[in-house]
């Protein structure tokens, strides 16, 4: 139980402004976190549909409601996926070799191909969460999370000695993402009244883009970091969101 305390507290702070300190920073407890990290995931997204479809009934204007939903949802996590999104993006548009990228990815400055990426990240999304009800939300940020455990599988190494993402890269078994995947899945089902399939193939959807994204940084990298981290979740978020609004 202490684990799993100390694990639930990491997962709170690393993972949303919940104001609760870490005890443990180790690598065990930081991969028991990661795998919570979906839980997380699923109150904050709880709470970005909640606040839309609140300023919905309001009659607040879609887009004005959607762009105050990903507002709270950048607030509640520090805006620390979007960061390693914009990172990640001037990495791979460097079009370097791994060192290279991954200069350029610690460069504090954001550059034209990170702000170009938030922008459509952001803009999408905001689109998106007015036309999805809490639960499709909810469902959409867990998955983001989810993607955790896909990038730090066993035998994904770190791009680089130090920081979060080597302190997670393969400590996850294979079929923890994929348990979330069934998990949610069954979750989603209820994420578009009388599209009961929706809410799956969403999540498939976003998968792909994971596995794509996540593959692709890799191979330009050598590993996983904490940059990578941030922009599959970000980006399996947008893709979920983008497919529930279809319906």
């Amino acid at each position: 139980m202490t684990g799993a305390a100390a694990a639930v507290r990491l997962a709170l702070s690393l993972f949303s402004v919940a104001p609760v300190r870490a005890r443990a920073f180790d690598r065990g407890t930081a991969g028991r976190a990661l795998a919570l990290a979906p839980v997380v995931g699923l109150v904050i997204g709880g709470a970005v549909g909640g606040v839309v479809a609140g300023l919905g009934v309001l009659g607040a204007p879609d887009l004005l409601a959607g762009i105050v939903g990903v507002a709270v949802g950048a607030l509640l996590t520090r805006g620390l996926h979007l960061d390693g999104l914009a990172d990640l993006a001037d990495g791979l548009g460097s079009y370097g070799d791994a060192a290279r990228t991954l200069a350029v990815m610690k460069d504090p400055t954001t550059g034209a191909f990170g702000v170009v990426t938030l922008v459509v990240v952001l803009v999408a999304q905001a689109a998106a969460l007015p036309a999805v009800g809490p639960v499709g939300t909810a469902v959409a940020w867990a998955a983001g999370r989810a993607s955790f455990g896909w990038c730090a599988r066993k035998r994904v190494p770190a791009a680089s000695e130090g920081g979060l993402g080597a302190l997670v890269a393969g400590t996850q078994h294979p079929l923890v993402p994929l348990a979330w995947l069934v998990v949610l899945g069954a979750a989603a089902v209820l994420a578009v009244p009388g599209r009961p399939w929706q809410g799956p193939l969403a999540l498939v959807v976003a998968a792909v883009g994971v596995v794509l994204l996540a593959r692709h940084a890799v191979r330009r990298l050598g590993g996983v970091n904490g940059d990578v981290f941030g922009a599959v979740s970000e980006v399996a978020v947008t893709m979920a969101l983008a497919e529930l609004a279809l319906g």
